[in-house]
């Protein structure tokens, strides 16, 4: 029989004083009510009631036993009350993982979190380097590129790189037209990309070019590319979400017009799909919800 049950069966019968009564509050025939005891005390060995046609009382072991089974029934009944809260209300620390490059995209993100639910304490770490999540107790991971079959992914939203330079590297370099004409370029390049020292490329019509590269710079840290770029030190596969702004501001500038890097997307990465804690999957809807409004121009 279910001990926890069988606990439950005996506290009742020693609050109501009889086994029919014990019965009639847990809507339990009397029968099942003794098979319950019977279940306790063979599995413990001793007696735990004296039953007369009158009354049942404890004995001293059964006394013992009440005392502290009351107590294990209690403390699961304020387990089960505080993760109930939990699930109603977020709370606790929401670990995540990200890359230097995509952790300016989720500040405001955070910020409006922490606003909804301020029970929740936001440990936020980044970098370049591949973790561990399960190991390393993460929650989240959010980056551009990961392959781990133990993972869940969602997709937040495609992107592409622009081979971007500084406007002062093309006074004594040629703008490249096609992915050739980068082979007489210096490539700044980092180190995670996904092919290596050979750039991949869709033209107009989506076929797909690729050119190897060569440069004297090879960083796992977009954010130093991206700084060596502004520099005027090569030319630099950006993707789009890290140097939308330097476009925009003309301290980069975009080659290759007829050309397009290959598609990427940036995803949310978690251990398991089934009972995610509810303050991992509120914050997995507002990154799906909030990163939908980047796609129009991070593609």
């Amino acid at each position: 029989m279910d001990r926890i049950t069988s606990l439950t069966v005996f506290g009742q019968v020693v609050e109501c004083g009889g086994f029919s009564a014990a019965g009639r509050r847990m809507n339990m025939s009397t029968t099942m009510v003794a098979n319950h005891i019977q279940s306790l005390e063979s599995r413990l060995g001793v007696r735990l009631l004296n039953r007369t046609t009158r009354k049942v009382s404890l004995t001293e072991t059964g006394k013992f036993y009440y005392d502290r089974s009351s107590q294990i029934l209690a403390d699961l009944q304020e387990a089960d009350l505080f993760a109930a809260a939990l699930v109603s209300t977020p709370r606790g620390k929401l670990k995540i993982y990200t890359s230097t490059a995509i952790a300016p995209f989720l500040v405001p993100l955070m910020s409006e979190y922490m606003q909804q639910y301020p029970a929740v304490v936001i440990e936020l770490d980044t970098g370049e380097r591949m973790i561990d999540m399960i190991e390393e107790g993460y929650d989240l991971f959010i980056r551009t590129t990961l392959r781990d079959s133990r993972l869940i992914a969602r997709k937040l939203t495609p992107w592409r790189h622009f081979v971007v330079c500084s406007p002062a590297y093309l006074k004594s370099h040629p703008a490249p037209e096609r992915p050739s004409d980068l082979a007489g370029h210096n490539c700044l390049q980092y180190s995670h990309y996904a092919y290596g020292t050979s750039w991949h490329f869709e033209n107009a019509a989506g076929v797909q070019e690729q050119v190897k590269i060569d440069g004297n710079v090879v960083s796992d840290s977009a954010q130093a590319l991206r700084e060596l770029a502004i520099d005027g030190r090569g030319m630099f596969l950006a993707p789009s979400f890290l140097v939308f702004g330097d476009l925009k501001a003309g301290r980069l500038v975009s080659n290759m017009p007829n050309y397009r890097g290959v598609e990427f997307s940036i995803d949310v990465l978690f251990p398991e799909r089934n009972h995610l804690p509810t303050k991992v999957r509120l914050f997995i809807d507002l990154l799906v919800e909030r990163f939908s409004e980047h796609r129009k121009w991070m593609a």
